[in-house]
Order: C-alpha cells, then sequence, then structure tokens
C-alpha cells in the first residue's frame, strides 16, 4: 500500500498526519479538559462547556467557522495559565488520556511509513505543549502545531503561529526545503476538509474517516478514503504484535522438547564416557546386594 522502501539515492520523503480524528479518535486539547480541572486551571462551566465542544467535533467535525470560535474561546481560557504546570499535567495523564485513544490503524500505518524509511510529522491545529508529547509517544520525527504568547512563564492569550488551513500546507512546504523531502512522494492523512490545502501539497493524500466535505472532494479527486475505528491502548498493541501464534507457539514446544531430549542423551553419553568407572560400580554393587 506505501510502496517500496525508500531508496535513499533518491530524496527523502515523509508522511504528515494531522492528529485529532485522524491518529487520535477525539481532539487532544479538549481531552485534558478534566485535569485541568483537576489542576484548578479550569472552572467546571469550562469542562461542561468542553465537553460540549468535544460532542460536537465527534459528531461531525468542525467547519471553518467553529473552528475559528474554537480558537477564540481556547485563546481566552488559557490566558494567564502557568506553561510549566500544563506541561506537567499533560506528561501525568498523557498514557491515561491518549493511549486508550490511538487508532490501531493509524499506529501501524506510522510504523509502515518507519519501516519504508519515510520521517513521519504530527501536523495539528492543537497547541504545542499537547500535541509535542502525543508525538513523542507515537515516535513521530518531528510536530507542527500552534504556538501560543508566552510572558513571565504563562500564556498571553495571544496565538504567536496558528497551524491551520493553509498554514500547515505552509509547514509542510518548508519542512520539505529545510529537509530534502520530495513532496509529490510525500503522503499525507486527515479527517477535515480544512486540511484541504495540506492534502494537495503532496503526492498521495490520503482522507481519514473524512467529513461529508472531504469525502466529496476526496471522490472527485479520486483519493484513498479510509476507515480507522479501532482504538486500542498502544502497551496491548505491542503485546499483540509480539504475541506468537499458536502453531509458532506449539512449534517453538515441539523444538524446545527435543532440543532438551537431545541435552540430556548427550549429557548420558558423555558421563559414560569421561566416568567408565561409575557403569562398574552400578553393577557391582547389584552383585554385591544379590
Amino acid at each position: 500500500m506505501l510502496g517500496d522502501v525508500e531508496n535513499h539515492s533518491l530524496p527523502r520523503t515523509a508522511a504528515f498526519f494531522d492528529l485529532d480524528k485522524t491518529v487520535i479518535a477525539k481532539s487532544s486539547t479538549l481531552t485534558f479538559s478534566k485535569s485541568f480541572y483537576q489542576g484548578g486551571l479550569i472552572n467546571r462551566r469550562a469542562v461542561l462547556r468542553t465537553a460540549y465542544a468535544q460532542f460536537v467535533f465527534l459528531a461531525g467535525g468542525a467547519d471553518h467557522d467553529q473552528m475559528e470560535r474554537m480558537r477564540q474561546y481556547l485563546s481566552a481560557l488559557c490566558r494567564g495559565w502557568n506553561v510549566q504546570q500544563v506541561r506537567e499535567i499533560v506528561a501525568e495523564t498523557l498514557h491515561e488520556l491518549i493511549d486508550p485513544i490511538i487508532y490501531d490503524e493509524a499506529a501501524s500505518l506510522i510504523e509502515e511509513h518507519h519501516a519504508a524509511g519515510r520521517d513521519v510529522v504530527i501536523v495539528s491545529t492543537s497547541g504545542a505543549e499537547v500535541v509535542e508529547p502525543i508525538g513523542a509517544l507515537l515516535g513521530a520525527d518531528r510536530v507542527v502545531a500552534t504556538r501560543m504568547v508566552v510572558e513571565n512563564g504563562t500564556f498571553t492569550g495571544e496565538i504567536e503561529y496558528y497551524a491551520y488551513g493553509p498554514t500547515k500546507a505552509e509547514a509542510v512546504r518548508e519542512l520539505a526545503a529545510s529537509e530534502g523531502y520530495d513532496l509529490s512522494r510525500c503522503y499525507a492523512y486527515s479527517d477535515s476538509i480544512t486540511d484541504i490545502p495540506m492534502l494537495e501539497a503532496v503526492g498521495h493524500p490520503h482522507a481519514v474517516n473524512p467529513d461529508r466535505a472531504l469525502r466529496r472532494e476526496a471522490v472527485s479527486r479520486d483519493w484513498p478514503i479510509l476507515s480507522f475505528n479501532r482504538p486500542v491502548r498502544l502497551k496491548q498493541r505491542i503485546s499483540a504484535l509480539s504475541m506468537p501464534s499458536r502453531p509458532a507457539l506449539l512449534m517453538a514446544a515441539a523444538i524446545g522438547a527435543a532440543a532438551a531430549t537431545a541435552g540430556l542423551m548427550w549429557f548420558a553419553n558423555r558421563r559414560r564416557t569421561t566416568l567408565p568407572g561409575l557403569s562398574a560400580f552400578n553393577v557391582k554393587s547389584k552383585r554385591t546386594a544379590a
């Protein structure tokens, strides 16, 4: 599906992944709302509002106007937050909250791209304090995310860089220029119509769990449409991948038994060869007893 392993004599390539509803099953930022509440960063009303925003996001995705309203709300919400505290909360709850909602299909796809010699880049509208740890958890090589203005260790509520729509495509092109990626041979994955510019920037665009608008666009352009619906914990996934099949277990048991038998036979023969008096002693003992 992903083509041959990269030829190192050719320009480098990469796979660019949107994060929310593409690699993980929910909004990465909104998923931490309860943790931020427990850490004293937001009140109960804000928790309820973010829960509703999560519901809307999951039900049908978010168009440009909804994303803009969400951006304004979250920017105002995080004004005055201590950056280090946010990072600590994310680090402490990352596995608990994010691990269970990673799509198994996305994790497999990331592994396939790495095996083929491609870099994996997460490109997300969520904030860097959330996206960077998730990228590390996924084994991504690079992360592009929204960055907030920070003064005296706290967020001002202003945005320094907004990774959304056309700016995602710009970031992809800048990375291609700096890292030597051949975009015509690169891959991109997203669920949202707002990521059309990023998908158009590469030679192999894919729609993942697409919203209605992106599905129409993907069908009209003959882009592959992928359906990811199996969230699984990475630990469970690693265990499943490392667990041998039943035939393999039976074969291993048979080989082990054969090796053990051969070892015992070798040991017995070696004792008879190196200790010849042992058999005579046994025979003599039996005669004496008789």
